[in-house]
């Protein structure tokens, strides 16, 4: 049965204890007939504690076995807590920050909002565009030179340099859902097959001048603007959508995470994308729908920092 809450008031009231939260994640995952993770097919066994046994493997399981929240010793309340803060703040939240609000430290607090990001790299988390016109960009993440330290600064990064700044590209369906990757650069060879392999063919696309878009009229409608020549609305051709989000995003990052690897980067990107596709839901249907998809997600500290 689902759930209704607002606020973080709502939140605590509807899952006061640890048992609460347990049996609401026990009901999205299992909706009342227990699976076993080791074997699908297999009897399952009820025993004390909220654990389970699996007849064929002989293995125990709970309901956190095989997802983000398997192995670790934080309580699924202040997990609950952690992701109603991470996917309903705009702009998410730091790790310094949030381990003061759950009462975790700071690496924990980390590791746990990695596991969060990690879980909406599922494939239902994964929103196709091309029903409308889709608008596709680029944009570069990185500090600014002119703002660090002269010991820091980099020659030669001027235009669509990556020596010190890591590419995105970035597709908006208009009215619809933003998909974002990052990218080794922004030449043609690289940024045409992630665009043919995402938009369906003879979609509607708007983009820029940038000349390694010059060959998507072979698949899809495509118009542009001219950003170049002060030209930003060729009568239904504009990238204001995309650009938009580019903005929200890079405010994200500025104000709240203030700098980010390019190790991880992608998985800022996803977080960034997926509280976008989810704008038009309520709070507590943004909740489960991201509890119901990390069921089969497991991310270690070490793959983490590997």
């Amino acid at each position: 049965m689902a759930v209704e809450f607002k606020s973080i008031i709502d939140l605590l009231r509807a899952f006061p204890d640890e048992q609460t939260c347990i049996n609401h994640l026990e009901s999205l995952r299992w909706n009342g007939n227990v699976v076993s993770p080791f074997n699908p097919d297999s009897k399952v066994y009820n025993c004390k504690g909220n654990k389970y046994k699996c007849k064929e493997t002989g293995k125990y399981f709970n309901v956190r076995t095989g997802t983000i929240f398997d192995n670790t010793k934080i309580p699924l309340q202040k997990w609950f807590m952690a992701l109603y803060v991470f996917s309903s703040h705009k702009k998410g939240i730091s790790s310094h920050q949030l381990a003061k609000d759950i009462d975790v430290t700071q690496k924990s607090a980390w590791f746990l909002l990695h596991r969060l990001r990690y879980a909406f790299e599922h494939d239902n988390f994964k929103a196709i565009v091309g029903n409308n016109p889709v608008e596709i960009d680029e944009t570069y993440v990185g500090g600014k030179e002119k703002n660090k330290h002269n010991s820091k600064k980099e020659g030669g990064t001027q235009g669509r340099s990556v020596k010190s700044k890591a590419p995105v590209l970035g597709m908006r369906e208009r009215n619809g859902n933003v998909i974002a990757h990052v990218v080794a650069d922004t030449k043609s060879a690289t940024i045409l097959p992630i665009i043919e392999n995402t938009i369906p063919d003879r979609t509607v696309v708007f983009t820029d001048e940038w000349h390694a878009y010059n060959k998507l009229h072979l698949r899809f409608d495509h118009s542009r603007v001219n950003h170049g020549a002060k030209q930003y609305v060729n009568f239904m051709a504009h990238t204001n959508g995309i650009e938009n989000f580019w903005s929200h995003m890079k405010r994200g990052i500025d104000g709240i995470y203030h700098w980010v690897s390019k190790d991880h980067l992608q998985s800022y990107v996803t977080e960034f994308t997926l509280r976008f596709n989810t704008r038009s839901f309520t709070t507590s249907d943004r909740f489960d729908f991201i509890l119901t998809n990390v069921t089969d997600k497991r991310l270690t500290y070490n793959q983490l920092t590997k």
